[in-house]
């Protein structure tokens, strides 16, 4: 599997000098098996460049939305792929008691936010509701999971015969607990990230930044961290930047993180741009 990161920021887009290191665009990830599958993790800001990388051959993409917070799905419009009428393009997306994916996804692409439905872009559409799911994707397997996070919302593991990423960018699996982790039974998001290679996780705010948020659906540094080593991954890559921290913010978040982690657990914050191989 290649995985791409094509956007790595939380909550708003914050282009700029001041985060050109960890990038400015909302989450986006990419993730291409070696059979000429083409899966797409969110569709933050990011995934206009994600779509203009999308090689000619591919005739069929499969995008997985976690949930339909603006920051994850703003960049939907703006999808390159969308104007391909050569091209299948499967959403997928969270059940929700507030109506089905087609009547929440119109609420932003339609007028007067948005001057194209989605009905009618050259594309072939197909939308697609799921829960706790397994889904094959040509030779890739998706699982996805309910996690803790203000409205509904979705952690995902994509899965080769031999790898394993997890994708969990809004997540705040301390919520409510004494003591944090409290063992796999009762964390949040742990079947999905369990042993995976490679684990994307919410890391938006500081110890005390948390403090000040806790309900916001987001976690602490020091909770991913502790989340990553309970769930036994090989590297924790720290993703859904806040809009506050630049890059040098960033950079010392996550030197602290990579000591709390130890040799246990490899530990990075996620960079646009960043190419992975497993």
């Amino acid at each position: 599997m290649r995985v791409t990161v094509w956007g790595t920021r939380g909550s708003i887009a914050t282009p700029g000098p001041q985060t050109a290191r960890y990038g400015g665009n909302t989450a986006c990830v990419t993730v291409e098996g070696e059979g000429g599958t083409f899966v797409v993790l969110d569709a933050g800001t990011g995934v206009r460049l994600a779509g203009a990388a999308v090689p000619h051959s591919v005739k069929r993409i499969d995008l997985f939305l976690t949930h339909l917070h603006m920051d994850h799905i703003i960049g939907l419009g703006f999808f390159p792929p969308l104007q391909r009428p050569d091209l299948e393009v499967h959403i997928w997306g969270p059940k929700a008691a507030g109506g089905d994916l087609k009547t929440r996804l119109n609420r932003y692409l339609s007028p007067p936010l948005f001057p194209v439905r989605l009905r009618d872009v050259p594309a072939a559409v197909t939308l697609h509701e799921i829960a706790a799911a397994e889904v094959a994707i040509g030779e890739l397997k998706v699982t996805s999971s309910f996690v803790t996070h203000p409205d509904p919302a979705l952690g995902f593991r994509v899965a080769s015969k031999r790898r394993a990423i997890a994708y969990l960018p809004d997540h705040e699996p301390a919520l409510g607990a004494r003591e944090f982790p409290a063992g796999p039974t009762w964390t949040s998001g742990h079947r999905i990230a369990a042993g995976a290679d490679v684990l994307l996780h919410d890391s938006q705010y500081t110890a005390s930044e948390y403090e000040e948020r806790v309900g916001w659906g987001h976690s602490s540094i020091d909770q991913s961290v502790a989340f990553a080593r309970q769930a036994g991954v090989g590297e924790l890559m720290l993703f859904h930047h806040d809009p506050s921290h630049d890059d040098a913010t960033i950079a010392a978040l996550a030197e602290d993180a990579a000591e709390r982690a130890g040799s246990e657990v490899m530990t990075s914050a996620a960079a646009e741009g960043r190419v992975i191989e497993l």
